[in-house]
């Protein structure tokens, strides 16, 4: 049962018997949902000073309901779960009772139902529900689909969303009156990355969006009775969008643009005539989320300065900006204007502070505090404000990071430096327990990169990673190397390495380009070879990694594959390495884990091996991930040489 787990097919089944004829199997054993695998055991009394740090919750603004009162999704249990608050500082009474996460909630409008997304195990087959609060609810969404971006008309007559089925790249718009969600119809069969933002005032028009890559998204305006979908926008060249919304009582488009400029600002299209008014011209930081008003005319989005956030109000007839909320120094997780316009919902998460929910009161200025969200026998007084600060790389250009270190801690400190996923992701300075947990448990300095590739710096910096570029990125992190070993309080020689995702193919290529500059590597689901990689990866988002990561189907892109999959650079990697995989992983499948693993271990380096039954891209369940950390923290406290 067990090899069901720790084996995959083709080339990792092969890989794995060479591996098994040259030596014994490690020892492998079964607890709960996670499969371990050469992977001792996390001591209790390490366990047990860890836990706090998961049992930490956070509070994310999800919804208005009619009455004032609020939803949120937050965890009581092992997963996140939709709450109501009622006021300012009242009880969190939980809606959903779910054994899989419940992580967004929007409220249809004029009623106390609302909409909520469910998957199974992590594999990202949503499938919607209509629930109202005593619990009572309906299936939105056809069985064997996946279901995302979803959208209410104002009178809450209609919602519309994307749908795809499995192995399809195409996602198609499906509209339905949410009082018969069995009367559904797909009025617009998409090609791909299809998927509604908002539905006109009068409920004729949806505003659609194809997203082909962060720096190249088409608006459109589809037509509900005939089908005609018309451009937004300029054409002809690749624009990156940001969010959109009709406004102007559905005259005009709202959208966060960087046509023109680095980076993306709120324009404003007229319908009409298609003319496009700036209503941030010069802006030096892009804009990342927006909401609309209900009259159409107020406009609220959060701007990323070097990974915080702020909130702006404008006036969208006008441009002017409007007096707005000022939020402690964060990064927003959830923000949405109420029924009548007259507040703004919002949460934020800060690097001491695990996240809460506040709302803005317009007429008044005032800043409310709804919840207090527990730390979870946490001392705050120890936990780490990160800094902000710049290194050169090896082309002269200038990589912006942020460090965290312990408090008062002698000596030359281990280092962690942790690598984001996306591509296209950004390191932000939000509440994360577990560069918590390293810093106070390791006594280590945790370094978080934004190497070339993230998003939040502008386009270029943005497209700097692209197809041959790629290993581009991984000498930012050999340049962090070499700032490390200049900076007097760092131990060079005690340098890991952790990464998820796309940050897994990062610690994969920085283990095969820096091996002896290393003690360990983490690599969390990350990808191992390119073209196995997408060749396997779910047909829906197939085409979307191809545009970012290259072609395998091109030769030339093929061999430049070959020359920078970190598979074939295994023989470098000589290094203690602990790799996760969440077994139902439909980005990066499991077979990628598995053939890294059998090929390193084949070679004679040491690999721990963590499985989760239960989950997909990451760790949702709190119970795994207070297990699968606990060995990351003994795992560094080996290769660091920690007591």
């Amino acid at each position: 049962m067990l090899s069901r787990y720790l084996l995959g097919t083709g080339l990792a089944l092969c890989l794995a018997a060479t591996a098994a004829a040259q030596a014994p199997a490690p020892p492998t054993r079964e607890v709960g949902n996670i499969v371990y695998s050469g992977t001792p055991a996390t001591p209790a009394d390490l366990q047990a000073r860890l836990a706090p740090y998961y049992n930490a919750r956070s509070a994310v603004f999800e919804d208005w309901l009619p009455d004032g009162s609020i939803l949120i999704a937050t965890r009581f249990g092992n997963v996140n779960q939709i709450h109501r608050v009622a006021a300012p500082g009242a009880a969190r009474t939980q809606l959903t009772f779910f054994e899989e996460p419940v992580n967004e909630a929007q409220v249809l409008p004029g009623s106390s139902r609302y909409l909520y997304p469910r998957d199974v195990g992590g594999a990202e087959y949503y499938q919607a529900y209509l629930r109202d609060l005593g619990g009572r609810e309906v299936q939105l969404t056809a069985p064997n689909t996946r279901n995302q971006s979803f959208v209410f008309s104002k009178d809450g007559k209609l919602v519309a969303w994307s749908q795809v089925t499995p192995g399809d790249p195409n996602y198609d718009i499906v509209l339905a009156d949410p009082a018969n969600p069995a009367g559904r119809r797909t009025v617009h069969e998409g090609k791909g990355a299809m998927s509604p933002l908002d539905i006109s005032p009068d409920g004729r028009r949806i505003l659609v969006q194809r997203y082909n890559a962060q720096p190249n998204v088409e608006l459109f305006v589809l037509e509900v009775a005939s089908g005609a979908l018309t451009p937004v926008g300029p054409t002809g060249r690749p624009i990156g969008y940001a969010d959109a919304a009709f406004a102007l009582d559905g005259q005009a488009v709202v959208a966060l643009s960087d046509h023109g400029t680095e980076v993306a600002r709120p324009v404003v299209f007229d319908l009409k005539t298609g003319r496009m008014r700036d209503l941030e011209p010069g802006a030096k930081w892009g804009s990342e989320s927006l909401d609309v008003a209900a009259d159409g005319r107020t406009l609220a989005y959060s701007v990323n300065e070097e990974g915080y956030n702020k909130v702006v109000l404008r006036d969208i007839a006008t441009g002017r900006e409007l007096p707005g909320p000022k939020l402690p120094m964060g990064v927003l997780t959830g923000m949405k204007f109420s029924p009548d316009g007259r507040k703004l919902g919002l949460s934020l998460s800060t690097s001491t502070a695990s996240g809460d929910v506040w709302t803005w009161d317009a007429a008044s200025g005032q800043l409310t505090r709804w919840t207090e969200s527990e730390l979870g026998g946490l001392d705050a007084a120890r936990l780490v404000e990160p800094t902000l600060f710049r290194y050169p790389s090896f082309d002269g250009r200038s990589i912006p990071a942020f460090v965290y270190r312990p408090k008062g801690a002698p000596g030359k400190l281990p280092v962690v430096i942790q690598i984001h996923g996306g591509p296209e992701g950004q390191e932000q300075p939000n509440f994360n327990p577990r560069r918590q947990s390293w810093v106070n448990e390791l006594g280590a300095a945790v370094i978080i990169p934004n190497v070339r590739g993230s998003s939040g710096y502008g386009k270029t910096y943005l497209n700097l990673d692209n197809a041959e570029k790629r290993e581009d990125s991984v000498k930012d992190i050999g340049a962090l190397l070499d700032w490390v070993a200049k900076q007097p309080d760092l131990d060079a020689s005690r340098v890991a390495v952790v990464g998820q995702s796309y940050g897994g193919y990062m610690v994969l290529a920085v283990a095969g380009h820096y091996n002896d500059r290393i003690a360990g590597a983490i690599d969390l689901y990350g990808i191992s070879d390119w073209v196995t990689f997408l060749q396997n990866t779910e047909g829906y988002r197939r085409d979307l990694r191809r545009a970012e990561y290259g072609d395998e189907r091109v030769p030339a892109m093929r061999k430049v594959f070959d020359r920078i999959a970190p598979i074939r650079m295994s023989d470098r990697m000589r290094k203690p390495m602990m790799v996760f995989q969440g077994a139902n992983d439909p980005r990066v499948p499991k077979s990628e884990s598995d053939q890294m693993v059998a090929k390193l271990r084949a070679q004679g380096t040491e690999v721990w091996y963590v499985v989760a039954k239960d989950e997909g891209h990451g760790i949702q369940k709190k119970a795994n991930q207070e297990a699968v950390r606990g060995t990351e923290v003994v795992f560094l406290k080996k290769v660091l040489g920690v007591q």
